[in-house]
């Protein structure tokens, strides 16, 4: 069964669900007042230089400074590579992006000879804000297109670990190195595999348009600016994941299905008669059950099928995952259970690390397995179920105390710490829903709510907190739902409530 891809696009909040095998698979939200800045490109100032942490700090524009480490500055990449591999050139392994860990070198340039404070430049954010931390950035900038990522600071030609047939990457190599500008370079991404030289040189010349437009709009903007906007969530998974496997895409917003429309017949026009175009009464995520698999997404406790289940915690460090035995007995003896529950958690903890968008350092205590052959098993099916994550990942061994330490590439933030925050009534040990997600639901609810009762005039009872946010920001939402179903909408607030609660009246 193939995939899907399943667009919610309302004027709140857009969401985006990977479907496989008819499961969710990936969830990608995007809220109007919290776009992602991931890509955006600013023209910056630096405000301090760290020589002891071979970092500085930058200005461009955000409530936090930004955080631009060493590795991040250098002019020439063979010079990054030759420190980072020890004079072993990595060109024909590479990831679409960069690896997330630090390189452990001494640089040849300490950063006070690289950067003064005061001095401006142009950068990249290469990860969102996160928690307490500012935005990390990079002064080497890449324009992603749908078949090659486009590097115009660097000399340097990258093929995606993904292509694997030797021949097509040299093939993809030559073309790329006939093709391309000197001094500029390029990381051919996956979706390259098999395509033409029109393809290529389509994506060059786009890419090098954009980066001419970038140059210009930056010698007339003061430090710090905003200089270049990445595109909006719809655009970069259609570029980022749509390839052939994806049999469908399913959208329920006629601007956005013809932007798509456009997209995928100027890049990808075998695919043209997947799109489709949801009218349909009912919630689109409802239609295909995907509302509930959300919800299970935020749960702290995910059970297994067997009776047993896993223990999902993040912290501002790391994330813990706990996998326990629960009400499976097993039928034959304590060994065999222990590995049957191992075995099972790690295919559903491999999944909701995918959906949940889960990054960072991650430990993993599996329950104790005596048998070094059984720790060997849950070993290797975890790598395998990982190898269907686009992020890319790094394993150890499992421990003599059955515990896994892994990592895994995180450039945004959870769909848990995005749709929840921390909870008042617990003094911050625990989340509730955010009063934004809470508007959300009621505007789905009334929209359920008004197709099937007949009446003039719906009242939504919400904790005071919540009401303040639906007169004021999130004002425009109960506007659309007065105008589609021509009923008016009263907001009450009752102060007893809890903040999640709510109740809608119609009449």
């Amino acid at each position: 069964m193939g995939a899907e891809l399943v667009i919610n696009a309302a004027s709140h909040e857009t969401r985006v669900a990977l479907i496989e095998n008819g499961t969710i698979a990936e969830l990608h939200i995007e809220r109007s007042r919290e776009k992602s800045i991931v890509g955006n490109i600013y023209k910056g100032r630096v405000i301090r230089v760290l020589p002891g942490m071979q970092a500085a700090f930058v200005d461009i524009g955000l409530e936090k400074a930004a955080f631009l480490y060493v590795a991040d500055v250098f002019d020439s990449v063979d010079e990054y590579e030759s420190l980072l591999y020890g004079g072993k050139k990595e060109q024909d392994m590479v990831d679409e992006q960069p690896d997330d860990a630090q390189p452990d070198f001494r640089p040849l340039h300490p950063i006070e000879e690289l950067l003064q404070e005061g001095q401006e430049l142009l950068v990249q954010i290469s990860k969102e804000p996160i928690g307490t931390k500012g935005a990390r950035i990079t002064s080497h900038i890449s324009l992603p297109g749908r078949h090659l990522v486009y590097m115009p600071t660097v000399d340097h030609i990258g093929i995606s670990r993904r292509i694997e047939d030797e021949g097509e990457r040299e093939r993809l190599r030559e073309v790329v190195e006939r093709l391309k500008e000197a001094g500029s370079g390029y990381i051919v991404r996956t979706v390259s595999e098999g395509k033409s030289e029109e393809d290529l040189l389509s994506d060059m010349q786009y890419l090098s348009t954009l980066w001419e437009q970038i140059n210009r709009h930056k010698e007339n903007v003061p430090a710090p600016s905003l200089v270049h906007s990445d595109l909006d969530v719809i655009q970069k998974v259609v570029r980022d994941i749509v390839t052939e496997q994806v049999d469908k895409i399913i959208v329920d917003s006629r601007p956005d299905y013809d932007r798509i429309v456009q997209f995928i017949t100027t890049f990808m026009p075998k695919m043209k008669y997947s799109i489709e175009l949801y009218d349909e009464e009912e919630p689109i995520f409802d239609h295909f059950g995907l509302e509930v698999e959300i919800s299970r997404a935020l749960g702290r406790k995910v059970w297994l099928k067997s009776g047993g289940y896993i223990i999902i915690e993040q912290t501002e460090a790391l994330t813990a995952v706990d996998v326990n035995t629960g009400r499976f007995v097993g039928k034959h003896n304590l060994e065999d259970t222990i590995l049957k529950t191992n075995l099972e958690a790690v295919k559903e903890i491999a999944y909701q690390l995918r959906l949940r968008n889960i990054g960072g350092i991650i430990i993993i205590d599996f329950i104790d397995m005596e048998k070094e052959v059984n720790r060997d098993k849950v070993f290797g099916a975890l790598e395998e179920a990982l190898k269907g994550d686009k992020s890319k990942t790094n394993i150890l061994k499992i421990s003599e105390l059955g515990l896994v330490e892994m990592t895994r590439k995180r450039v945004r933030e959870s769909i848990g710490r995005m749709m929840c925050e921390p909870c008042t009534y617990c003094e911050g040990r625990g989340y509730i829903k955010s009063k934004t997600t809470v508007c959300h639901e009621i505007f789905r609810e009334l929209r359920r709510e008004m197709l099937d009762i007949r009446g003039t005039k719906a009242t939504v009872s919400v904790h005071p907190q919540v009401a303040d946010l639906l007169y004021d920001e999130e004002r425009r939402g109960l506007e659309e739902l007065e105008r589609k179903f021509k009923k008016r909408i009263t907001v009450r607030a009752k102060p007893g409530f809890h903040q999640e609660q709510f109740e809608i009246i119609i009449n």
